[in-house]
């Protein structure tokens, strides 16, 4: 991992590099990580798929664009094989879990970017209006938690 995220992290905050612009943000807070864990909690893998249903929480994906993500959730069919540096392998899905005073950066800016990388599903939940929005083949489906999410690659989870 290059000089400044290592510097970032240091300082309590997490870069993103969303296409060419470079996003700070605070390191999330007790009430977003409890979201993320619940979720995450409630993985499951449908009978019908090969898809390993890996979830993987805060971990950097190089994308292929250039873009450096690191969402809050990330689902994989095959475990990634980079452990010590961003992982380059395109997630099938992501989640992402708002925190105050970012709402643009997960509903406005990541979605684009993570679709055009060729992740098949985005879901965006905000857990101060329980609003899910899931993100997939041109479609934004809007929702209330607790909702099922069923993502292409043949998993599922409660949001």
């Amino acid at each position: 991992m290059n000089q400044e995220l290592l510097k970032a992290e240091e300082l309590g905050v997490k870069l993103e590099i969303a296409g060419n612009l470079a996003i700070w943000e605070a390191s999330p807070v007790y009430k977003h990580q409890k979201a993320v864990d619940r979720i995450r909690e409630t993985f499951a893998k449908r009978e019908s798929t090969d898809c390993a249903c890996l979830d993987v929480a805060d971990v950097y994906i190089s994308f292929p664009d250039g873009s450096l993500m690191r969402p809050d959730i990330s689902v994989f069919c095959v475990e990634p094989e980079e452990e010590e540096e961003a992982i380059k392998q395109v997630p099938e899905a992501v989640i992402e879990v708002i925190s105050k005073k970012y709402e643009a950066k997960d509903l406005e800016i990541s979605p684009p970017i993570y679709l055009a990388n060729g992740v098949k599903d985005v879901v965006v939940f905000n857990p101060y209006t329980m609003e899910v929005v899931h993100f997939r083949n041109g479609e934004e489906l809007r929702s209330t938690s607790p909702t099922r999410i069923e993502f292409a690659c043949g998993c599922d989870c409660e949001v």
